[in-house]
């Protein structure tokens, strides 16, 4: 009820809510056969996610189930580490040897808590494991690779004695953090664009474009979840920042430390939006169609939900997010770069526009924010006077190509906005049509 009455409130999400739901129609339906495991894979991958079942079920086919498995397997991986209920030295055992048992065709692991809600991945592992034999051996290395480095990062951190009884230090030791939950995931990823064909080769060549692309969704999340992850007695934030702010972390939270915990929120949003131009850059690089809407969707979330928590006092209490419908509007937004682009402009001007004249980093955040436009025009350089020709960098140079793209796309945004106000023009004519003949 409540959500219906958001939607009534803002009617241009209700309206992209409505052609998401009924018009729009995804550039690859799922197939129509399939083996049972591989329609068990999917079922998994829907109980653990149904926000990533939906857009990895919309990709092309040749990358569709490389993905998918990928997401598979590095959940059972952190459905091992999240679980305080098992031994760490079993822990650290399994985390290490993880990689391994992706030689094999039925190794299982049934010692998570009944409790644990994607237990039942590890469980069915062998279902996942007779899929990932069927790939591509191109993809399967991708994937046995990422998963060595993500199990091991996360067995170090769990016999780091002063990570688990201090947290994270400096802003060098956010990032790392960060590189082993989120910026592994870009590389993986990235690593799979590239061998599919979908993507320029130089991505491959450029850690710091895939880096960013974790790190920008990563930080993002850690930001929003202090308050959630405070009440688990554990959080990411880094010391070297937040130690500015309160002598101890939970203080931020403390109304009479409002201010404070404010002016820290925003530093950090700050550190976050330092990615935003590798970010442009790497959707700049992506050449199929709904690989791009893959990897730009969790993006522009990203910056809304950035832009939402910026100066929130709601974030040190509570865990917020963006409105359902703001949502619906995204993804139907971020279909091209024009619209990506478009998006980060409208969110960075918010964010600069409620930027506190007292804040400390005032002046930084008005920079970063100016960098990133400036970045935006050098990749469109549409306002030059007459005669002047375009400097072709290598972000106008990327820019201009996914362009292209973009056209291709234009058809399919008009033909389904004709499909919705034909739609609509029905209705209305049916409920006007009611309404005279009742009276």
């Amino acid at each position: 009820m409540v959500k219906a009455l958001e939607l009534l409130s803002h009617p241009v999400e209700l309206k992209s809510a409505l052609k998401l739901k009924f018009i729009r129609q995804p550039l690859y339906a799922p197939r129509d056969i399939a083996s049972p495991e591989l329609t068990r894979c999917y079922e998994l991958l829907k109980a653990t996610s149904r926000s990533f079942a939906a857009v990895i079920q919309e990709l092309n086919p040749e990358l569709r189930d490389a993905v998918m498995l990928f997401y598979l397997i590095l959940r059972a991986l952190d459905t091992v580490e999240d679980d305080m209920t098992i031994e760490p030295q079993l822990k650290v055992k399994v985390l290490r040897s993880f990689a391994e048992k992706l030689d094999t065709r039925d190794w299982s692991f049934d010692g998570n808590s009944p409790e644990e809600k994607d237990r039942k991945v590890l469980v069915e592992f062998p279902c996942i494991l007779h899929q990932y034999h069927e790939l591509r051996p191109k993809y399967r290395q991708v994937i046995q690779d990422i998963t060595v480095k993500m199990g091991n990062g996360m067995a170090d951190y769990i016999l780091d004695e002063q990570f688990n009884l201090q947290g994270v230090q400096t802003v060098k030791d956010y990032d790392l953090y960060c590189h082993y939950v989120a910026g592994l995931v870009g590389e993986g990823l990235t690593h799979l664009i590239v061998e599919a064909g979908f993507g320029t080769p130089d991505l491959d060549a450029n850690p710091q474009l895939y880096e960013s692309m974790g790190l920008f969704l990563q930080k993002t999340n850690i930001i929003r979840d202090y308050a959630e992850d405070l009440g688990d007695g554990r959080s990411f934030w880094p010391r070297e920042i937040w130690s500015k702010y309160a002598e101890k972390l939970p203080d931020l939270g403390d109304p009479r430390n409002a201010q404070n915990g404010l002016s820290c929120i925003n530093e950090l949003v700050l550190n976050a939006l330092s990615h935003v131009i590798d970010v442009f850059t790497y959707l700049s690089s992506i050449n199929e169609q709904s690989t791009f809407q893959f990897c730009a969707i969790p993006q522009v979330m990203a910056i809304a939900t950035l832009a939402l928590v910026f100066n929130n006092e709601k974030v040190l209490t509570d865990r917020v997010k963006i409105r359902k419908g703001t949502t619906c509007e995204l993804i139907l937004k971020s279909h091209t770069l024009h619209g990506c682009l478009s998006i980060f402009r409208h969110y960075v001007r918010d964010i600069k526009s409620r930027v506190p004249v007292q804040d400390p980093n005032y002046l930084k955040v008005n920079i970063q924010v100016a960098r990133i436009e400036q970045h935006i025009e050098e990749m469109y350089q549409d306002k030059l006077p007459n005669g002047a020709k375009p400097k072709e960098t290598i972000y106008y140079t990327k820019a201009q190509e996914r362009f292209k793209q973009d056209e291709k796309i234009l058809p399919i945004e008009q033909n389904e906005e004709y499909k919705f106000n034909m739609a609509l023009t029905v209705l209305l004519t049916i409920v006007s049509a009611i309404y005279f003949y009742a009276k």
